[in-house]
């Protein structure tokens, strides 16, 4: 009589990589200053340069985007310089410079002598900031496993998007309490909080062959953007300026038509509802691939734009900005993950420094673009507009990169490895 044999033990899964580190949380807060910085700026350099300058609505305007200027240009180098470098150091003296900047805004409003000197501050905060923050992400991007880069890029982003929300309140919380100086002194405070985070990063730098070396001094044009990032950065330009139609003209649109409150709430539901759904959106990035996040996140992208346009109530805005929280917000870090993706490890910040020069480059120009549309649209026309544009963007995605993607895989159209294969 034969003994049964044993049965063979289950395999245990593969156990999964850890997201955190402690580097990793170090580079959060790191760009979590950088990006709080810039929002609580942002927020009140218009109105500060009328207030103590009397700029004209063109010139405190300019002192606004002259920072987002700056950054765009920087964009154009700082990949090249972050990957040449190396992406510590580069932070570190970005940040230094970033510092600096901030600290310069309290004696030029103590002297409230020159709108250009203000103007040439901005400049140069935007070009720091343009270098640190794409250094910071680039860092971080080095530290997620690839395994998990969808969703560790979600929650890692989670800290410009806590900015988003923190940043404008504190702003005005500042501004209509102890005043402009005491907010030029908090920024001060977080610029100098993230540089000495800065400078506790351990993560060692990758260095670049002597042949990389060489093609990096050269800052050609074609190196300063990577050509692999290019077409789907595209798709990101595409919804910036639709973006930027919210981040511009929300405020206008709420006093036409009586909806302070809600405009109020915006971006604090936005960011709310962001921080949930990145929470999702990132695991099944990594297991089914983008494109299933990307086609629901410019569904929900563009049907808050549509219930921005239609809103008549406080509540209808604030609906509006979950579902362009849970669309736009997704879909930023989405696109980065696939940016990164598509490049090897030692040109992670020109990836990065692509993908925002597009983002940049789309809040920069929408609003002149968009400007020029409300001469013969009003603003809830002008949402339906852009909810048309984001919908039709897909076509943009498609084109670019799922299409691509899946050809280069040799996956025939309606396979059931097409929604289960990542980037």
């Amino acid at each position: 009589m034969s003994s049964a044999l044993p049965a063979e033990p289950a395999s245990a899964p593969p156990a999964k990589e850890r997201i955190w580190s402690r580097d990793l949380v170090l580079a959060f807060a790191a760009n979590l200053a950088l990006a709080l910085v810039f929002y609580v700026l942002a927020t009140t350099m218009a109105v500060y340069a009328v207030e103590r300058f009397g700029a004209g609505e063109t010139a405190a305007g300019l002192a606004s985007s002259v920072f987002v200027i700056g950054a765009v240009l920087a964009r154009l180098f700082a990949g090249n310089l972050v990957d040449l470098l190396g992406r510590r150091k580069s932070l570190a003296i970005s940040f230094l410079v970033f510092l600096l900047a901030s600290a310069s805004y309290l004696p030029v409003d103590a002297a409230a002598s020159s709108l250009g000197v203000l103007l040439g501050v901005r400049a140069v905060h935007g070009v720091a900031f343009g270098v640190a923050s794409t250094a910071a992400m680039a860092l971080g991007q080095s530290l997620i496993p690839a395994s998990r880069r969808a969703e560790g890029t979600g929650y890692f982003t989670l800290s410009s998007t806590l900015a988003t929300a923190v940043g404008p309140f504190l702003a005005l919380l500042l501004v209509h309490g102890p005043g402009y100086r005491t907010l030029f002194l908090v920024c001060c405070a977080v610029a100098v909080a993230g540089m000495a985070v800065s400078l506790l990063l351990r993560t060692p730098d990758l260095a670049p062959s002597p042949e990389e070396r060489s093609r990096l001094r050269r800052f050609h044009p074609r190196d300063m953007l990577h050509p692999a990032v290019l077409p789907v950065a595209s798709f990101m330009l595409v919804l910036s300026i639709a973006y930027s139609g919210v981040l511009t003209f929300l405020n206008s649109f709420a006093i036409d038509r009586g909806l302070e409150s809600g405009a109020a709430l915006f971006f604090v539901v936005y960011a709310v509802v962001l921080f949930a759904s990145r929470l999702a959106a990132g695991r099944i990035q990594d297991v089914r691939g983008p494109d299933l996040v990307v086609y629901a996140a410019v569904a929900s992208f563009a049907l808050g734009l549509v219930l921005l346009g239609m809103a008549r109530s406080d509540l209808l805005v604030v609906i509006s900005g979950g579902f362009i929280g849970a669309g736009f917000g997704t879909l930023m870090s989405a696109l980065q993950s696939v940016a990164v993706g598509l490049v090897p490890v030692h040109r992670v910040g020109t990836a990065i420094s692509t993908h925002f020069f597009m983002v940049d480059l789309g809040v920069g120009l929408g609003p002149v673009l968009l400007g020029l549309a409300l001469a013969s649209l009003d603003l809830g026309v002008l949402y339906m507009v852009l909810a048309g544009l984001v919908a039709l963007s897909v076509v943009v995605y498609v084109l670019v990169h799922a299409r691509p993607e899946r050809e280069r895989r040799g996956v025939p159209a309606g396979s059931p490895e097409l929604v289960t294969a990542g980037v």
